[in-house]
């Protein structure tokens, strides 16, 4: 039997991206449900509403909350956590790698990697060293990779996904769209995102 479809759509750079994928497949498999990893950049969305950076740097604020909150979270995830420096990184490599991993199968498992590196470790995730150390951990040609990752097939396509982001409404990330263009957004809708996809929500509870 087919299971129900949830995309995932994540940011590098995003800190609760980070959160969301060390927990989305063990909640997603629990849940009955399949994924669809699509990794995005959120800066064109940024830009397209006056963003110059991240809003977390834009309110400081918000910032200060974030940051404790990712304390927070990370503890009671028992996952590791630090502030990168820069923040946000420049997630452009990383994604292109990630988006020519989404027909190969090794996505996943390459992004919880980087995710681990960014925000478990502190590491500089535009660095190609990093990443292609990465690609190697997980046995994969990293030098064939990274080459095929900075063709402008590849880059286009990354263009491409980012259009398909706006025009779907996608604003931030992480963001979980179900298959009937049902959008939920943060790490803390994770579950309701699932449940809806599962058709475990009773939707005639909400107003559509």
């Amino acid at each position: 039997m087919r299971r129900p479809i949830l995309e995932f759509w994540y940011d590098f750079a995003s800190t609760y991206s980070y959160l969301a994928t060390m927990r989305i497949e063990e909640a997603a498999e629990a849940a009955g449900v399949g994924l669809l990893w699509r990794p995005f950049l959120l800066g064109p969305i940024f830009g397209a509403q006056g963003w110059t950076s991240s809003p977390f740097n834009l309110y400081p604020a918000k910032g200060r909350h974030m940051w404790r909150d990712m304390e927070r979270e990370a503890a009671r995830l028992r996952i590791p956590f630090c502030k990168p420096n820069p923040f946000p990184q420049n997630s452009l490599l990383a994604t292109r790698v990630a988006l020519v991993g989404t027909d190969r199968g090794w996505t996943p498992a390459f992004t919880r990697a980087v995710f681990a590196a960014e925000f478990g470790k502190g590491r500089n995730i535009s660095d190609p060293a990093l990443l292609a150390e990465i690609l190697t951990g997980l046995g994969i040609d990293a030098a064939s990779v990274l080459e095929e990752a900075e063709t402008e097939a590849n880059k286009t396509r990354l263009r491409r996904v980012g259009e398909v982001a706006q025009s779907r409404g996608i604003f931030g990330a992480p963001t979980f769209l179900a298959e009937d263009g049902e959008l939920f957004w943060g790490n803390d809708r994770l579950e309701r995102a699932l449940e809806w996809a599962g058709g475990r929500a009773r939707r005639s509870d909400f107003p559509m």
